[in-house]
């Protein structure tokens, strides 16, 4: 006869017995069933697509729901172990031996509990969709050497093609855990390794750390053509962007540069998705500043999970000539002489007759004793006009000069347009494109993407922004570094960089919603922007607005590459200025510097 202690280890190790054989023993034939499988070791990536990466039953499987039965199994014997010593307590209590090998079991089992018990169950918590490994889903054939017969899968997101992957909700949620890198990673081609980056088993910002600076750039260009063409752009967008040392000097003389004896290469960071007006875009900055684009594309995801909105709502690039008058009662009666609509209709037909797109939409003259400042304000189509405009205020003078023969050009520009320069006209009376582009980002993004809360967000804008600015006497800087962005897409698309002073005026508003949700918003009333003429022309330049999508002139609809180019600049600023302000308000600004922004 058995005792019952005795009894109990008896079922303790033949449970132990039967699991491990049931679970070593698997039959090859049957489904797929587990819901958790065990890592598998790293694989090669092979450079032509292989059904052995997705081919589910090519190994043996064991029978996970054993675990089910196994599980009561000894939940009972530790449930009735227990009531068989609260019975015999007082017999069990007094013999050592009896109660070392009771408390040996119950340790065994309890082993076995936090070892095992519940695998069984995980098939009923994670829903079927979410059982398929890395390896499944990474497209197949992504990059071959001719695009055009690459497969249109969207690799990045299970959503249409002209939506972000960060618009996606299933990108909050924690994803499984992924498959280990190739131990030969080095070894593999430039497409094997976009093809990790694609398939998100690998992150872009890891090429340079895992293969070599060069050789990174070679790799995240394939993987950038491939996102260009998820969101309905050209894949070879970028081809003329030079990523090796070259520029052809016959394009840049006289054109762009005098007595040239070289070029300073700038690297340029692509930021996005960014989704503004039911579009996603990828945008290139150039910039040497460590975690500019790497913040600007934090940003980035938080507004696009809703998207942002922009529109232009004034366009007119401004030149205002100087002139005087022989005493102050004539350049009075200059002024009279402009308001009135039959003398502005000649100024505006001899302004046209300079140029085929160019329309002259206001004159607004402001007299200074003598003086006479006349803003001439004039829509330039996709060019950003101030050729277009100073020809045009040219013969505005000149038939001036037919009217009042006494009339003296100073300067054709006197420094009332206002360029280059900070001016409150600009600020208030706008210059190139005036633009207003606004976003809802959930509470919930806030939180898990900005690092913060809706209420320190908005206090910090407050209080930096607003009431910081406004103590500085700040003229059109109302936000925390528009500069930063506009300067970097200046750069990269070949706009004047010098008109980052005007064009950087911005006011960034950030309120919390009645659902308590983040509303942010920027207005910038200078933008001056083009793309057609001046660095626009150079193929590096022109390369990164083919990939924004709006390179040259729009012949159907004149102005409307260029209102677009300012549109996804001024949602890219306000990104840089969500993510920013995020940082200043958790306190995570230098740190994030320190650990991005330094050599190591």
């Amino acid at each position: 006869n058995l005792s019952s202690t005795q009894l109990y280890a008896l079922i303790v190790v033949v449970t132990c017995l039967i699991a491990t054989i049931l679970l070593g023993s698997g039959d090859q034939q049957q489904p797929l069933e587990m819901a958790v499988r065990p890592a598998a070791p790293p694989v090669e990536v092979p450079t032509k697509p292989a059904k052995a990466l997705n081919d589910n039953t090519s190994l043996p499987e064991p029978r996970w729901y054993i675990f089910r039965m196994i599980n009561y199994a000894m939940l009972v014997a530790f449930v009735a172990s227990v009531g068989d010593f609260c019975w015999n307590y007082a017999a069990y209590a007094l013999d050592s031996a009896v109660l070392l090998r009771f408390l040996l079991g119950w340790s065994l089992c309890l082993i076995y509990f936090f070892g095992f018990f519940g695998v069984s169950f995980v098939h009923d918590v994670v829903p079927p969709e979410e059982h398929t490994s890395v390896a499944a889903a990474a497209p197949e054939n992504i990059l071959t050497k001719d695009i055009s017969a690459r497969s249109h899968k969207v690799v990045d997101a299970p959503c249409p093609k002209d939506v972000p992957v960060c618009s996606d909700p299933s990108s909050f949620v924690a994803s499984p855990k992924k498959a280990p890198l190739p131990s030969n990673l080095k070894e593999l081609d430039d497409a094997q390794v976009a093809k990790l980056v694609l398939s998100g088993q690998m992150k872009d910002h890891e090429l340079e750390k895992r293969l070599d600076c060069h050789r990174a750039v070679d790799v995240r260009r394939l993987v950038v053509q491939e996102k260009l063409k998820n969101v309905g752009r050209d894949p070879h967008s970028l081809d003329d962007l030079p990523c090796q040392p070259s520029l052809d000097y016959s394009r840049v003389h006289g054109a762009n540069c005098e007595i040239v004896v070289g070029y300073v290469p700038l690297p340029v960071g692509m930021v996005g998705p960014l989704r503004v007006n039911d579009m996603s875009v990828y945008v290139p900055m150039a910039t040497t500043e460590g975690c500019l684009v790497a913040s600007a594309n934090r940003g980035c995801k938080a507004i696009s999970v809703t998207g942002a909105h922009a529109m232009v709502i004034k366009d007119g690039i401004t030149r205002a000539p100087c002139v005087r008058m022989p005493s102050a009662m004539d350049a009075a009666r200059l002024r009279l002489w402009c308001d009135e609509p039959t003398n502005f209709a000649k100024l505006k037909a001899a302004f046209e007759s300079t140029t085929s797109f160019g329309k002259l939409k206001s004159c607004s003259p402001t007299v200074a004793g003598r003086n006479v400042y006349i803003r001439l304000v004039c829509f330039s189509g996709d060019a950003m006009g101030m050729n277009m405009v100073s020809k045009g205020s040219l013969a505005v003078i000149e038939l001036l000069r037919a009217e009042f023969h006494e009339l003296k050009l100073i300067a054709l520009s006197g420094n009332m347009c206002t360029d280059k320069k900070a001016a409150a006209t600009n600020w208030l009376e706008g210059r190139g494109k005036s633009v207003v582009t606004e976003c809802i980002v959930p509470k919930e993004v806030v939180h898990k993407t900005l690092k913060t809360t809706v209420k320190a967000i908005c206090e910090t804008n407050m209080n930096k922004n607003l009431i910081g600015s406004a103590m500085a006497g700040a003229l059109g800087g109302f936000n925390a570094h528009a500069a930063n962005m506009v300067t970097a897409v200046f750069l990269a698309t070949g706009q004047d960089p010098a008109q980052n002073v005007e064009s950087s005026n911005c006011i960034t508003l950030l309120e919390e919603t009645d659902g308590g949700d983040l509303h942010i918003s920027c207005t910038m009333p200078s933008l001056e922007v083009g793309t057609v003429g001046g660095g626009t022309t150079l193929p590096a330049q022109a390369a990164c607005l083919k990939a924004m999508g709006c390179q040259g002139g729009d012949r159907e609809n004149p102005g409307a590459n260029a209102q677009r180019l300012a549109m996804i600049t001024a949602a890219a600023v306000m990104a840089g200025e969500l993510s920013l302000i995020a940082a200043l308000a958790a306190n995570t600004l230098v740190q994030a510097h320190m650990t991005h922004n330094r050599k190591k």
